[in-house]
């Protein structure tokens, strides 16, 4: 949404500092066009990098030993040792 944002003020302060040819005695239109580009601008790096950093990794890391059969129990061949579960930042090394 940030980002649609920050293109609609970018696309109207195009049309007011270039398009317009009209004159406003209180209001420089060139000005405020020149203004909502550069706000629209910033609009957009800033949902660029909020959203890179919301970005969410899940490494999910499962040990299986075979361990020898104590009880009589012949649906089950492995047991899990070890689980771990990771988010965000960056992968570990595989």
């Amino acid at each position: 949404m940030a980002i649609g944002s920050g293109i609609f003020l970018i696309a109207v302060g195009a049309i007011l500092a270039f398009a317009l040819n009209e004159s406003v005695d209180a209001v420089n239109l060139y000005l405020v066009g020149w203004i909502l580009m550069g706000a629209g601008v910033l609009a957009v790096i800033i949902s660029l990098v909020v959203n890179a950093q919301n970005r969410k990794r899940t490494t999910v890391t499962e040990s299986r030993t075979t361990e020898p059969r104590q009880a009589p129990a012949p649906q089950q061949q492995g047991t899990v040792t070890q689980r771990t579960e990771e988010s965000g930042g960056t992968p570990p090394p595989a």
